[in-house]
């Protein structure tokens, strides 16, 4: 392992390691091996004590014997753990201050410009969270990789924030984000699905809002602070996800589905018009309606779509 990962420079972490190959060893011969000038290995002595990493002997000459790994490492683990907790302490208490400033702005809203400002901001308002995470999922996508967006995810939900995302038709369309927002639903996201999403948006904690300003482009997204403006966003995403269909159903049975059924779903899936269907099926365009119907009831679809992605949930339009 490297011990830069625990505050060790790496010219000191190379002393360290020759001591451990060569202890009792002199200031003069450090220098001779490594060919460093005096004052400089100076240095990285005091450097080592401080860390904790080497003891020096009263002799004289002064040699130098280096600390045991195991528990030298121990504590340097400790104290990088310590500072790791000090700096999240100092980071709450600056995202205090941060929230009560903006509690105080009167400009309700900025403009972020440039994907990486945008990405950005998008992943530290969903980080900042502390209760709920409202999303409407549209194509195109800023975030890159996608997986980076699917992790911070995973993150706050495991610590019990709330997501509501309500995904566009056109959102599911490849198969890795179908598979994405299965996983998602899962680890507890609620998920709705709903045909022509007018715009992209993230609400978090119902008092920080981002929507592209042009959608086409994404190079401009407008950073809404609290305001009746916000609020109307937040009333307008209740009201699309009133209209919007639950897009899997938790703990839902697999449902009894005959061969014909499964054959008329691999056609759906396929892309295929009800009157293609019936040439194929070889019957009537009305029976392929028909069946349909039965299909997305045992389904518990109310739309051919939901009764196709439920249909892939329950692995019954095979690999």
């Amino acid at each position: 392992m490297s011990l830069s990962e625990l505050g060790v420079s790496p010219d000191d972490e190379r002393i360290y390691r020759l001591l451990l190959n060569q202890p009792n060893v002199t200031l003069a011969e450090l220098v001779s091996v490594t060919g460093w000038q005096p004052p400089r290995m100076r240095r990285h002595v005091r450097s080592l004590e401080v860390l904790g990493l080497l003891t020096r002997t009263p002799t004289r000459p002064t040699r130098f014997t280096p600390a045991a790994p195991e528990s030298a490492i121990e504590v340097l683990a400790l104290q990088r753990q310590e500072a790791i907790e000090r700096a999240r302490a100092g980071a709450s208490k600056l995202a205090e201050q941060f929230r009560s400033a903006m509690s105080h702005d009167h400009t309700p809203v900025t403009v972020v410009r440039g994907r990486p400002a945008i990405a950005q901001r998008f992943f530290q308002a969903q980080k900042a969270t502390r209760h709920e995470v409202l999303i409407l999922d549209r194509p195109p996508y800023v975030v890159e990789p996608v997986q980076q967006q699917h992790t911070v995810q995973l993150d706050l939900l495991s610590r019990g924030v709330s997501y509501r995302t309500i995904y566009d038709e056109a959102a599911l369309d490849t198969p890795e984000k179908l598979a994405q927002a299965r996983h998602l639903a899962a680890r507890g996201e609620q998920s709705r699905v709903l045909s022509g999403v007018p715009m992209k948006m993230v609400i978090t904690d119902r008092s920080l809002a981002l929507v592209p300003f042009i959608l086409s482009t994404e190079r401009e997204t407008l950073v809404l602070q609290p305001s009746a403006l916000l609020d109307g966003l937040v009333t307008f995403f209740e009201m699309m996800w009133s209209k919007a269909i639950p897009l899997w159903t938790p703990g839902a049975d697999t449902p009894s589905i005959g061969q014909p059924e499964e054959q008329l779903l691999a056609l759906l899936a396929a892309g295929l018009t009800d009157e293609a269907i019936a040439r194929r099926l070889g019957v009537a365009q009305r029976t392929v309606e028909r069946r349909m119907r039965r299909v997305m009831d045992k389904l518990g679809a109310e739309t051919r779509f939901q009764a196709g992605l439920n249909a892939s949930r329950l692995g019954l339009l095979g690999d």
